[in-house]
Protein backbone atom coordinates (compact mmCIF):
# COMPACT_ATOMS: atom_id res chain seq x y z
CA UNK A 1 0.00 0.00 0.00
CA UNK A 2 1.42 3.42 -0.90
CA UNK A 3 1.72 6.29 1.55
CA UNK A 4 -1.21 8.35 0.27
CA UNK A 5 -4.10 9.01 2.60
CA UNK A 6 -6.70 6.28 2.41
CA UNK A 7 -10.22 6.58 3.75
CA UNK A 8 -11.21 4.69 6.87
CA UNK A 9 -13.71 2.66 4.86
CA UNK A 10 -10.96 1.57 2.44
CA UNK A 11 -8.61 0.64 5.28
CA UNK A 12 -11.32 -1.36 7.04
CA UNK A 13 -11.99 -3.27 3.82
CA UNK A 14 -8.28 -4.00 3.47
CA UNK A 15 -8.06 -5.25 7.07
CA UNK A 16 -11.18 -7.38 6.67
CA UNK A 17 -9.81 -8.95 3.48
CA UNK A 18 -6.47 -9.61 5.19
CA UNK A 19 -8.13 -11.37 8.11
CA UNK A 20 -10.24 -13.70 6.02
CA UNK A 21 -13.21 -11.45 5.51
CA UNK A 22 -15.07 -11.29 8.78
CA UNK A 23 -13.63 -9.05 11.47
CA UNK A 24 -10.87 -6.53 11.86
CA UNK A 25 -9.37 -7.98 15.02
CA UNK A 26 -6.02 -8.14 13.22
CA UNK A 27 -6.00 -4.42 12.41
CA UNK A 28 -2.30 -3.48 12.49
CA UNK A 29 -2.94 0.01 13.85
CA UNK A 30 -5.02 -1.23 16.78
CA UNK A 31 -2.51 -4.00 17.45
CA UNK A 32 0.45 -1.60 17.64
CA UNK A 33 -1.34 1.21 19.51
CA UNK A 34 -2.64 -1.22 22.12
CA UNK A 35 0.94 -2.10 23.05
CA UNK A 36 2.00 1.46 23.78
CA UNK A 37 -1.20 2.98 25.12
CA UNK A 38 -1.24 1.69 28.67
CA UNK A 39 -0.64 3.91 31.66
CA UNK A 40 3.10 3.29 31.95
CA UNK A 41 4.46 2.44 28.48
CA UNK A 42 4.83 5.98 27.17
CA UNK A 43 6.48 7.12 30.39
CA UNK A 44 8.99 4.26 30.29
CA UNK A 45 9.65 4.83 26.59
CA UNK A 46 10.36 8.49 27.34
CA UNK A 47 12.83 7.53 30.06
CA UNK A 48 14.59 4.95 27.91
CA UNK A 49 14.84 7.41 25.02
CA UNK A 50 17.14 9.48 27.25
CA UNK A 51 19.52 6.65 28.16
CA UNK A 52 19.62 2.98 29.19
CA UNK A 53 18.40 2.36 32.72
CA UNK A 54 18.78 -0.43 35.22
CA UNK A 55 15.60 -1.82 36.74
CA UNK A 56 16.13 -0.15 40.12
CA UNK A 57 16.81 3.20 38.48
CA UNK A 58 13.53 2.99 36.56
CA UNK A 59 11.73 2.04 39.75
CA UNK A 60 13.10 5.14 41.52
CA UNK A 61 12.46 7.35 38.49
CA UNK A 62 8.77 6.32 38.37
CA UNK A 63 7.89 5.92 42.07
CA UNK A 64 4.14 5.42 41.50
CA UNK A 65 4.62 2.19 39.53
CA UNK A 66 4.64 -1.09 41.40
CA UNK A 67 7.50 -3.51 40.89
CA UNK A 68 5.10 -6.01 39.33
CA UNK A 69 3.67 -3.44 36.89
CA UNK A 70 7.16 -2.19 35.96
CA UNK A 71 8.25 -5.76 35.27
CA UNK A 72 5.13 -6.49 33.21
CA UNK A 73 5.31 -3.25 31.19
CA UNK A 74 9.01 -3.74 30.41
CA UNK A 75 8.27 -7.34 29.43
CA UNK A 76 5.47 -6.20 27.10
CA UNK A 77 7.69 -3.52 25.51
CA UNK A 78 10.44 -6.10 25.09
CA UNK A 79 7.99 -8.56 23.52
CA UNK A 80 6.92 -5.93 20.97
CA UNK A 81 10.56 -5.26 20.08
CA UNK A 82 10.83 -1.74 21.51
CA UNK A 83 13.06 -2.54 24.48
CA UNK A 84 16.22 -4.59 24.85
CA UNK A 85 16.96 -6.31 28.17
CA UNK A 86 20.58 -7.06 28.98
CA UNK A 87 21.59 -9.15 31.98
CA UNK A 88 25.04 -8.55 33.45
CA UNK A 89 26.79 -11.47 35.18
CA UNK A 90 27.29 -9.72 38.51
CA UNK A 91 26.44 -10.87 42.03
CA UNK A 92 23.52 -10.28 42.28
CA UNK A 93 22.75 -10.12 38.56
CA UNK A 94 21.92 -6.66 37.27
CA UNK A 95 19.67 -5.89 34.32
CA UNK A 96 19.74 -2.88 32.01
CA UNK A 97 16.98 -1.81 29.64
CA UNK A 98 17.45 0.27 26.50
CA UNK A 99 15.48 1.12 23.37
CA UNK A 100 15.99 -0.99 20.28
CA UNK A 101 16.17 0.52 16.80
CA UNK A 102 12.45 -0.21 16.47
CA UNK A 103 11.79 1.50 19.81
CA UNK A 104 13.76 4.58 18.75
CA UNK A 105 11.90 4.74 15.43
CA UNK A 106 8.57 4.56 17.28
CA UNK A 107 9.58 7.09 19.89
CA UNK A 108 9.78 9.99 17.39
CA UNK A 109 6.04 9.97 16.61
CA UNK A 110 5.21 9.09 20.22
CA UNK A 111 7.24 12.07 21.42
CA UNK A 112 5.24 14.36 19.14
CA UNK A 113 2.01 13.01 20.62
CA UNK A 114 3.36 13.48 24.17
CA UNK A 115 4.29 17.09 23.39
CA UNK A 116 0.84 17.70 21.90
CA UNK A 117 -0.75 16.23 25.04
CA UNK A 118 1.28 18.53 27.29
CA UNK A 119 0.39 21.60 25.21
CA UNK A 120 -3.30 20.75 24.97
CA UNK A 121 -4.00 19.17 28.35
CA UNK A 122 -5.73 22.29 29.66
CA UNK A 123 -8.00 22.51 26.62
CA UNK A 124 -8.91 18.83 26.87
CA UNK A 125 -9.73 19.16 30.57
CA UNK A 126 -11.82 22.26 29.87
CA UNK A 127 -13.72 20.39 27.14
CA UNK A 128 -14.38 17.48 29.52
CA UNK A 129 -15.60 19.83 32.24
CA UNK A 130 -17.90 21.63 29.81
CA UNK A 131 -19.27 18.34 28.52
CA UNK A 132 -19.76 16.94 32.02
CA UNK A 133 -21.58 20.12 33.08
CA UNK A 134 -24.11 19.66 30.27
CA UNK A 135 -24.58 15.98 31.08
CA UNK A 136 -25.25 16.51 34.80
Amino acid sequence: MDSKIVSLRSKLEIYKAGSGGGNIADCPVRDVIQGISNKWSSLLMMALAEKPYRFGELRRLVPDISQRMLTQTLHDLQRDGYVHREVFPTKPPSVEYSLTDLGRSMFGPLHQLLQWAELNHGAVRAARNAFDATEA
